[in-house]
């Protein structure tokens, strides 16, 4: 019931947003809410306000106590989404795949499939050295394990 009613609430503000999308929800058995955002354009403090006041003011702690958390994915958090993916092209993924791990820049995303490229130092077909070469590699959601953005500083 209590889930049933704060379900309810968390869809209503989103549909209210549509830029925002939900990347996990969880209420623990202490009535713990924890919502994680994450945005078109990425989530900001106001963002998160606006999605906590939404479900908070619309419950009632004499019926039933609860906490609620509402934060943003965070840039270090991995990506699980496919709508993640679009807001990060051009930027550097590191992909871990069942095949290994492949870096390089986001270039493309559908529904289905992201698409990396990354330049690589190879042996030149004749001769002796290295030429550099561009490789680009198509990858399948069913094959991601896990994907983050790697963040430079």
């Amino acid at each position: 019931m209590f889930k049933d009613k704060v379900t309810h609430l968390l869809d209503k503000a989103l549909n209210d947003r549509k830029d925002l999308f939900l990347v996990d929800f969880t209420i623990g058995t202490d009535n713990k809410i924890r919502v994680v955002l994450d945005g078109d354009k990425g989530v900001n403090l106001a963002d998160c306000m606006e999605i906590s006041r939404a479900i908070e003011h619309n419950l009632d702690r004499e019926e039933e106590d609860f906490a609620l958390e509402v934060t943003s994915a965070g840039a270090a958090a991995p990506l699980t989404m496919p709508r993640q993916y679009n807001k990060n092209l051009g930027r550097k993924l590191e992909v871990k795949t069942q095949d290994g791990k492949v870096e390089g820049v986001l270039t493309a995303a559908d529904q289905n499939k992201i698409v990396l490229e990354w330049k690589a130092r190879e042996p030149k077909p004749i001769g002796k050295g290295k030429h550099t070469v561009e490789k680009k590699q198509e990858i399948a959601f069913s094959q991601i394990i896990e994907a983050k953005v790697v963040l430079k500083f």
